[in-house]
């Protein structure tokens, strides 16, 4: 039996255990998150410079360039998420000569990406329209936002593995930095030139793309200051080594699967939108930004996932690994309640925020109550997709998107004739949960497999 200060100690070392990983978690997460949130303010910054324009048609032609954006940038999203998990396992094993050429491995890729988009733009218009049906002034607009957008696509692509490179070697303070500076600029850019020069949605993507690359130097910039002495590692024959190449596309090539299933989903949400017509297309876009702002506030959790799972997976540190998730489950679930709450009782104040049309909010009333179900619905996927990409269970997050991706047009589809928009809404919930309740499933099953 243990004496009375014996069970003291334990549970003293137990409070600070708790302590500690809730710390670790958070100073990863805070800053995170505060990168994360400045990245739907951004849109919804544009949303609302659009939304007050007298031009009604802005808001689709913002919607559906924003959805072209992401069937080419979402795409590229395993050049964060792979550079991420990769160097924090190179991190945990204390591997400085792996990690720092895993950057310059990843911006040749982003590079020579950006310049791939560059040369394909025109075709990648003409498929896209080819397939979406919208009124002609919201194309003739959408095309105009577009054409100026994409000349920042070598930078964005630059940011993400910047991005996911900070965040592997534990350190989410220099990406928030990065998106701040971004954000303050492009909304001032924006601000400046839509309402003193009047250049309406051409002001808008000009801001957009000239605070892009003034986002990359600064990026570049923080990096110098605090890695400096990683330059010495830099080598260009490592970079370029074909083994280092085969398993970085290897591992990515599953994030890209995953990614593409989830632009598919998402495009999807909008084209059905624009079908049935302006009007539905303005309220689920509006609707769509609470969904995205609570995205964010998730993935800062999950980027902490992210880091520690890389981390302790490459210092074999099994007993961390089992704390973290746990941990990083504790404060996901807390959040989702969080959300809840406040859409119950302040999503027509919101909406409010985003648009003076009375007509798009009365109709987006109609629909409001399927954004209570999205933070209960979807915590446990986006938490789980940081796990899984840290400690590189690509497996498990593909078949889980596969899944939920499926389950997403068969309910629609099944669904759609008969209560119209509502339909769109309760595929999306399936989606959501289905991608968290398959991804639960394979974790428990490989941890009970490592067990044994």
């Amino acid at each position: 039996m243990k004496t009375k200060g014996e069970g003291w100690a334990d549970n003293s070392s137990f409070s600070f255990k708790q302590r500690f990983m809730n710390k670790t978690i958070l100073k990863l997460a805070i800053p995170a998150i505060a990168t994360n949130i400045t990245v739907p303010l951004l849109s919804l910054v544009d949303m609302m410079i659009v939304g007050h324009l007298d031009n009604i048609a802005y808001i689709g032609a913002i919607a559906v360039g924003g959805t072209l954006f992401n069937l080419i940038y979402w795409n590229f999203g395993f050049l964060r998420m792979g550079t991420s998990g990769l160097t924090a396992q190179a991190y945990g094993a204390r591997d400085l000569s792996e990690a720092t050429n895993l950057l310059m491995r990843s911006l040749l890729v982003a590079l020579t990406a950006g310049l791939l988009i560059w040369s394909i733009k025109g075709a990648l218009t003409e498929i896209a329209f080819s397939i979406m049906d919208t009124s002609y002034e919201i194309k003739e607009h959408a095309l105009t936002y577009f054409n100026i957008c994409i000349l920042g696509a070598p930078a964005v692509l630059g940011l993400y593995s910047i991005k996911g490179w900070f965040i592997g070697m534990q350190n989410s303070l220099f990406p928030m930095i990065t998106a701040i500076s971004i954000n303050v600029i492009n909304i001032v850019c924006s601000l400046v030139l839509v309402f003193v020069f009047n250049m309406e949605i051409i002001g808008v993507a000009l801001g957009t793309v000239l605070s892009q690359y003034f986002g990359l130097l600064i990026a570049a910039a923080l990096w110098l200051f605090r890695y400096k002495k990683l330059k010495r590692y830099i080598e260009i024959q490592r970079c370029l080594d074909l083994n280092k190449l085969k398993r970085f596309f290897s591992i990515n090539g599953g994030i890209f699967i995953r990614t593409l299933c989830l632009v598919a989903v998402t495009s999807f949400f909008t084209f059905a939108g624009a079908e049935q017509g302006d009007m539905l297309l303005a309220v689920n876009t509006l609707l769509m930004q609470l969904f995205t702002l609570f995205s964010y506030f998730m993935d800062g959790f999950a980027y902490a996932g992210e880091a520690l799972t890389g981390r302790y997976v490459g210092a074999k540190n099994n007993q961390m690994i089992g704390r973290t998730v746990k941990y990083i489950f504790y404060w996901g679930i807390s959040l989702s309640v969080t959300f809840t709450i406040l859409y119950a009782f302040f999503a027509e104040q919101f909406l409010g925020l985003l648009t003076n049309k009375e007509t798009i909010i009365i109709t987006a009333q109609n629909y409001s109550c399927w954004i209570l179900a999205v933070p209960l619905a979807g915590f446990s996927a986006f938490l789980w997709d940081g796990i899984m990409v840290g400690a590189t269970m690509i497996k498990g997050m593909v078949c889980a998107m596969l899944a939920a991706t499926s389950l997403f047009f068969i309910f629609y589809f099944s669904l759609h004739s008969t209560i119209g928009n509502n339909a769109l809404w309760l595929a999306f919930i399936v989606y959501l949960s289905a991608r968290g309740l398959v991804q639960t499933i394979y974790f428990k099953k490989r941890i009970h497999k490592a067990m044994k």
